[in-house]
């Protein structure tokens, strides 16, 4: 299987969480990952960390990739001015650069999979990128009429009602419909990515104490539930809206496949308290499996060897797992008594 794997920010901890993963010789067994970044850049890094046998090879094209090593295609950059640390405009434009060119190999199969380093974000849109994130950038590319941020440790999966808007923005963002297509996308990703049979979704309130009978708010009664009770009549086994403040505390969790909430903050701050430096970044609803870690770019820590690996290695775990799911599920699905699998194209919407 091979795993591309963009640079992220060059000036942040993405390249060298990459090295540190695959410094593990055990990591190259049965994969061929291809990192997208210059050489300059990944030389750097590695006297950053002090690893001197890294068995990594420069290649021109990922069709060239070899297996059992760590593959690097360049960017067409001569050369980078490395600022660990920094924010420039300029590595916005090289994790752009990296981005594009591992996703054009994704459309084309020269990689299976897709992980993606952090990105600074006003960085990358100083250097022409025109979207929130990842998740928005790739379903516009993949042309997906609508996508699903899931956040996923082990059996914790937390997915997003609205992704990456203000505040201010949510309640006016949220309608049942918006709602009752997440949760059919989450329910669909349970079952076809990660193999659970007849999943269980909890779904959020908005408001505190879910709304407290309209006491604090009516979305709950009149956008919320509605939506729960259609997503149910579609098939969807879904549940709520439950008080979002004790719903994790409690362990509530635990009974659930999957938890929807309304708003990012909602979602990641439990998931982040929880399970920070070991949590995925997944974008379901799409054509092709691209996870991502959970964590930033680090400026703070880019360039003294002690950014922990943890959560990109869980990231390309869980990428490999989800591809081999799903060809699993449309194997399966091939028998005519078996339930079809979702059938989508991948269609390049840049141009």
């Amino acid at each position: 299987m091979r795993i591309g794997l963009t640079s992220g920010d060059p000036n942040g901890i993405g390249i060298e969480t990459v090295l540190r993963v695959f410094s593990d010789e055990r990591m190259l067994e049965g994969i061929t990952p291809v990192l997208y970044a210059t050489k300059d850049v990944v030389v750097k890094n590695l006297e950053v960390l002090g690893l001197k046998n890294l068995n990594w090879v420069e290649i021109d094209s990922a069709e060239d990739a070899l297996p059992g090593r760590l593959n690097v295609v360049g960017l067409g950059i001569v050369e980078f001015d490395i600022q660990l640390g920094e924010k420039t405009t300029e590595a916005g434009g090289y994790s752009f650069n990296s981005l594009e060119k591992s996703v054009d190999d994704l459309a084309s199969s020269k990689v299976d999979i897709l992980v993606t380093a952090p990105i600074n974000k006003d960085s990358i849109r100083q250097a022409g990128f025109k979207f929130p994130g990842h998740t928005e950038y790739l379903a516009h590319v993949a042309n997906a009429d609508d996508v699903l941020m899931l956040l996923v440790a082990d059996n914790l999966r937390i997915g997003v009602a609205t992704g990456h808007i203000a505040i201010k923005d949510v309640a006016s963002s949220l309608t049942s419909l918006s709602i009752k297509k997440k949760l059919e996308l989450m329910s669909e990703s349970l079952t076809v990515d990660f193999g659970c049979s007849s999943p269980k979704i909890a779904v959020l309130g908005l408001n505190p104490h879910a709304g407290d009978n309209g006491l604090m708010g009516e979305e709950e009664k009149t956008i919320i539930s509605p939506a729960i009770r259609d997503a149910k009549a579609s098939g969807v086994n879904a549940f709520g809206p439950y008080a979002a403040d004790g719903f994790f505390g409690s362990g509530a969790y635990k009974d659930f496949d999957g938890v929807l909430a309304m708003y990012h903050d909602q979602g990641l701050a439990p998931f982040k308290a929880m399970s920070f430096g070991r949590g995925v970044n997944f974008t379901a609803g799409l054509p092709i499996v691209r996870t991502s870690p959970d964590h930033g770019t680090g400026f703070d820590i880019a360039g003294k060897g002690i950014a922990m690996a943890d959560s990109m290695r869980a990231a390309i775990y869980l990428a490999q797992d989800i591809r081999r799911n799903r060809l699993e599920y449309r194997e399966l699905a091939s028998n005519p008594l078996e339930i079809n699998p979702p059938k989508r194209e991948y269609r390049d919407n840049r141009r």
